[in-house]
């Protein structure tokens, strides 16, 4: 396959030119040259760039949708070649975070281990950092803003986050007019997630303050939230069907948290096993380009 496709797709999936560099130990000068060629002999835009993000324009999804179909393919071909399994199986080890893995991953995988009933899947859930080499990790799907050293990370998704409240506080308190009027609320963050890096019409900003239930729990913050305790800053993942169903209301909608976070799935370095890439390539099916969440 011509090495220009691979390179954008694993720009894509990283989700930045300088992150893709790194996991192919290349110069970003390079990697920026490579898909700059490979626009302009498309003669189309491919990748959106700002200061702060990368994504792909339309015409780019649909390409990197054709361009993972044929590598998938081309994958398939080199193993039935080589004589290798085209049936993953064998033990599976995955580690995700708590809410994350409770919300999206356990209850979309009955579809993927009922096409590969040979895995022997082994999922943890902690909101930790867990070591992939020393806990023998195959797969773990983290939300993060970096990419650690010796790791190849894959982007699933975004992290939008938003304000939100429920009826029954902002029926007891008023909502804030503005970002300033925040300082005078009941504001709701785990140990950690103070203070709120946000982005608004103005650009970022930062909102400071103790939260008014002490927790180290993000669940519980979104259980105080849905009880009417106060404000909270939540991922669009844990609180869509919240925000669509009306138990929970979006506040100052052109104000966000910022978006140097997203959602990740990371491996050691080297051949990924067999169960680990058809995993992959599942929830890239489920959440690229664009996850359901995000509706």
């Amino acid at each position: 396959m011509e090495p220009d496709l691979s390179l954008f797709a694993a720009v894509v999936e990283a989700g930045s030119m300088s992150a893709a560099a790194r996991n192919l130990s290349l110069s970003a000068a390079m990697v920026s040259k490579r898909i700059a060629r490979l626009e302009a002999r498309l003669g189309a835009r491919l990748l959106h760039r700002t200061t702060r993000t990368l994504e792909p324009t339309p015409r780019g999804r649909r390409f990197y949708e054709d361009v993972v179909a044929i590598m998938t393919r081309i994958a398939e071909a080199e193993a039935r070649v080589a004589d290798r399994s085209a049936v993953p199986a064998g033990p599976l080890r995955v580690t995700a975070p708590t809410s994350f893995g409770r919300l999206h991953l356990a209850p979309r995988l009955k579809p993927f281990l009922d096409l590969y009933p040979e895995i022997e899947l082994t999922l943890e859930l902690s909101d930790g950092y867990s070591d992939l080499i020393r806990e023998r990790f195959d797969l773990a799907i983290r939300i993060t803003s970096a990419t650690q050293p010796g790791l190849v990370s894959h982007r699933l998704a975004g992290n939008r986050r938003v304000l939100c409240a429920a009826p029954a506080y902002l029926s007891a308190h008023g909502a804030p007019s503005d970002a300033a009027a925040l300082a005078g609320h009941r504001l709701l963050a785990a140990e950690g997630q103070m203070p709120w890096r946000l982005i608004g019409p103005e650009g970022q900003f930062v909102i400071d303050g103790a939260s008014h239930v002490r927790t180290n729990s993000s669940e519980v913050v979104r259980e105080l939230t849905l009880a009417g305790v106060g404000i909270a800053l939540r991922s669009l993942w844990d609180v869509s069907g919240e925000l669509a169903s009306g138990q929970l209301v979006r506040l100052l909608p052109t104000i966000q948290g910022s978006e140097d976070a997203g959602l990740f799935a990371v491996h050691r370095t080297g051949p990924l096993p067999s169960g680990a890439a058809a995993l992959l390539a599942y929830l890239r099916g489920l959440w690229m380009p664009s996850a359901p969440w995000e509706a």
